[in-house]
């Protein structure tokens, strides 16, 4: 397939169809939304969207009020390709905070590269329910000083009732976590998305990182998975390069805080 046709299937079965568990989807004529049914400050998403110019200000407005409504904080996933050309000026204009671009890039595993195939050496092991989450919070909260609570609520919730939704890996040096990383899998998809790998700075350069990237494409070729995808960050852009993934899209996150002023 082209990358084209990669991002069109990408929308369908990523943006459009994605459930979650713990999260509530609606879609309406002009979006679609995740509810977050967390319990500690609930952040919810606008995931899609089919907007013109005659009809985009209306719905933001309409947006906004719904999850002010609800006493919901929300991010609008604002894609490059999403129309109008210029929603995230429009986004801006009324408030939203227009977080850093990031790179999605996808993956083909029928084009897997062979360093990712070998035996994994690292100590990196797979967390199987929300005890040992702590360690998964550690890293996070070493590398980006916050681990959120509604983050590692979703997280247990999916261990504990569906477990299948995601596979979390932490690897270790001795028995301190530097490292971790999750994969999310969805029924009826080609697509598995990889998210959070993130080494404690002293650690980096050790190859842990690659380790859990071989660790979690490896299960995908298991599960039969045909694409990864990934948002990645200026750091790992270059690693994911150097292995095969491809530039698919930007996104940019659009927050909007219920507390803001207008």
């Amino acid at each position: 397939m082209s990358i084209e046709q990669i991002l069109a299937l990408f929308d369908r079965e990523k943006r459009i169809d994605l459930v979650f568990p713990n999260i509530r989807r609606e879609a309406t004529p002009y979006v679609v939304r995740h509810i977050d049914l967390s319990a500690n400050e609930p952040e919810s998403w606008v995931v899609y969207s089919w907007l013109n110019e005659n009809n985009v200000d209306a719905v933001i407005s309409g947006e906004i009020a719904y999850f002010e409504g609800i006493g919901h904080n929300f991010e609008w996933k604002l894609y490059a390709h999403d129309a109008p050309s210029n929603l995230k000026e429009r986004l801006s204009a009324r408030g939203f905070e227009i977080e850093e671009v990031e790179t999605v890039m996808v993956l083909d595993l029928q084009k897997a590269p062979s360093a990712l195939l070998k035996l994994v050496r690292h100590d990196v092991r797979r967390i199987t329910n929300p005890d040992g989450l702590d360690d998964f919070a550690k890293v996070m909260t070493q590398v980006w000083q916050d681990a959120p609570a509604n983050h590692i609520e979703h997280l247990a919730y999916a261990l504990t009732n569906d477990p299948e939704s995601l596979s979390i890996y932490v690897a270790y040096q001795g028995n301190a976590p530097v490292s971790a990383a999750r994969i999310s899998w969805h029924a009826n998809s080609q697509f598995a998305g990889l998210w959070g790998g993130s080494t404690v700075k002293a650690y980096r350069r050790r190859g842990f990182y690659t380790a859990l990237l071989a660790t979690r494409l490896q299960e995908a070729l298991r599960r039969n998975i045909r694409y990864l995808t990934i948002d990645a960050s200026p750091m790992s852009r270059p690693i994911l390069q150097k292995f095969g993934f491809q530039l698919l899209t930007y996104t940019w996150p659009c927050k909007w805080r219920k507390t803001q002023a207008r």
